[in-house]
């Protein structure tokens, strides 16, 4: 990440002009190129789509799903592996039990966060990423370059504590969106790809 992407994103997140905000959006793809190529795109196709989290009853993750948005999220920023591994470590009905009880827990802000983060290998942000595939409207994905835009937000930390400010924000910054630009759609997760996009990504 540029400070030139930073200044961009920061730019962004002042800016009350439904068209920057969607010329942002509209930049996500490209910005999917530059940071991971063509297996990033791949894996923001499934995680936007394929994967389908909102429409299942009961709502819940399989262990494979789980390792996929492990995938989405590392290319998109840092790839650990130990992380990974850890995260194959859970067995499929720890992950199908956890992820039912988290979001059975939504849409409290910070409860489902808490019960992701007790599998292996899962923090709030990768739990974050987890609950924006299901329910985009309330939860973002906690992402370093969308925290970066945000005025005195100050040092970026993946706790829950972090992730609860950080969620916080982008539902405030949605919210105004939704109200001044009420035909496109601005959900927390949306507002956290536009920022993302206006950075360039991490390319």
């Amino acid at each position: 990440m540029t400070k030139r992407g930073t200044d961009a994103a920061g730019a962004l997140w002042q800016a009350d002009d439904c068209g920057a905000w969607l010329a942002a959006r509209a930049a996500y793809d490209g910005a999917l190129l530059a940071t991971g190529g063509e297996r990033l795109e791949q894996l923001d196709r499934w995680y936007h789509g394929a994967l389908a989290l909102a429409s299942r009853r009961p709502l819940a993750v399989t262990l494979d799903e789980l390792v996929e948005v492990v995938q989405w999220k590392m290319h998109r920023g840092v790839f650990r592996a130990r992380n990974l591994m850890l995260v194959r470590q859970n067995s499929a009905e720890e992950v199908g039990e956890a992820s039912r009880a988290a979001f059975d827990a939504v849409p409290d802000p910070s409860l489902p966060i808490a019960r992701l983060s007790a599998l292996k290998g899962i923090g709030p942000a990768t739990a974050s990423a987890v609950l924006a595939a299901a329910r985009p409207d309330v939860y973002p994905f906690f992402d370093d370059v969308a925290a970066a835009a945000i005025p005195d937000f100050g040092a970026i930390k993946y706790t829950a504590k972090g992730y609860a400010t950080f969620s916080e924000r982008l539902r405030e910054r949605a919210a105004l969106l939704a109200t001044g630009c009420p035909n496109d759609d601005w959900t927390p997760h949306a507002v956290e790809c536009a920022l993302w996009a206006a950075a360039g990504g991490k390319g």
